[in-house]
């Protein structure tokens, strides 16, 4: 054999070597959710977003692959999944278990609350960087937050018009979580117990009168096809999503692809805020025209004037006390929850 024969033979050996590494250093990492992939709606869409910044990011080098609609595990059962390592990431309602994560579940005793999407969001982010024994609370299920996915701000969608607080006399409302109900019955209406899948009907057969929801998801599940009159009382936007990984999964990476990862639950959260509202604002265009959904404005001072009713005030402190149990500032931390007040 020549020399540069040789040479190129050991040249294409390298090359093939190498390739072969390459190939067995890549990762494919899964992801499962409950969200269809077709949905078409903010967190389809930002999902998709984000596994493709993932590859993006990392080179080429791993990809995450999308089991979608609940294919591999349903929604109630996706954190025990996560955690066995039958998917590296997921998405977790977070309300849905109050007693595996509840200073997780903070914002859901503290409605209503005059953060936005972005702000609730960033809140998360604060409480985790800031205080251990929120990533600890998930860490004992092998779970690992790496983002958040807030939900929008909520009013009341209701098939009557509803303009003050009087106006709530008497009305069925849409209940679930711990804040809800109480604030419910200061305003004077009653809570019902109804699953989100089961309130068009509901709606429609006047088995409720509202729900509290925001116009993006309100489009979405097409409650605005038998609820015509959108209330705008301050709710807040509701929390929402953990974006989750196995916590194995994580700590296995190589610090380049954590720090992808630490990067894209920060993008991540601004890239889905912006969708969402632009999402929202689509909503109420068509509500203007074909939809025919009217909007009505409500007083924030008489929502806020039921925020010491006794009931809500025990919620509240029921978060306060479960959080200063595990170490954390809990009144302080409440703070984050409270209106501005004119002075």
């Amino acid at each position: 054999m020549s020399l540069n024969a040789f040479l190129r033979s050991s040249a294409l050996a390298l090359a093939t070597a190498t390739g072969l590494a390459s190939m067995a250093q890549a990762d494919t990492y899964k992801w499962i959710t409950f969200k269809p992939q077709g949905a078409g709606d903010a967190q389809a869409i930002t999902t998709q977003w984000l596994v493709d910044q993932f590859a993006e990011r990392t080179g080429g080098k791993h990809s995450i692959e999308v089991f979608w609609g609940g294919s591999v595990a349903k929604t109630r059962e996706i954190p025990e999944a996560l955690a066995a390592g039958v998917g590296d990431f997921g998405d977790i309602i977070t309300p849905y278990f109050p007693d595996l994560m509840p200073l997780n579940n903070a914002v859901g005793f503290f409605i209503p609350q005059p953060m936005n999407t972005l702000e609730v969001g960033n809140f998360m982010e604060e409480m985790h960087a800031t205080y251990p024994q929120f990533s600890e609370e998930l860490a004992n299920q092998n779970i690992h937050a790496f983002g958040f996915r807030p939900l929008e701000d909520y009013g009341l969608l209701c098939t009557k018009p509803v303009k003050s607080a009087a106006d709530m006399k008497g009305l069925r409302i849409r209940s679930y979580g711990f804040a809800y109900p109480k604030l419910i019955e200061a305003l004077g209406a009653s809570p019902v117990s109804i699953a989100t899948s089961e309130a068009y009907e509901a709606l429609q057969r006047s088995i409720i009168d509202c729900t509290p929801i925001g116009p993006a998801l309100a489009r979405g599940w097409k409650y605005d096809e038998v609820a015509k009159y959108y209330i705008e009382i301050p709710l807040g936007a509701s929390f929402g999503h953990l974006l989750a990984m196995n916590l194995d999964s994580y700590t296995s990476m190589d610090d380049e692809t954590k720090a992808v990862v630490d990067q894209l639950g920060k993008d991540y959260l601004v890239e889905y805020a912006r969708v969402l509202d632009e999402d929202a604002a689509r909503v109420r265009e068509l509500w203007k025209g074909e939809l025919g959904v009217e909007v009505i404005p409500f007083p924030q001072e008489e929502l806020l004037g039921v925020l010491d009713d006794a009931g809500v005030q025990e919620v509240r402190q029921e978060w306060i006390d479960k959080a200063n149990a595990l170490g954390v500032p809990a009144d302080e931390i409440a703070k984050s929850f409270d209106f501005d007040t004119p002075s």
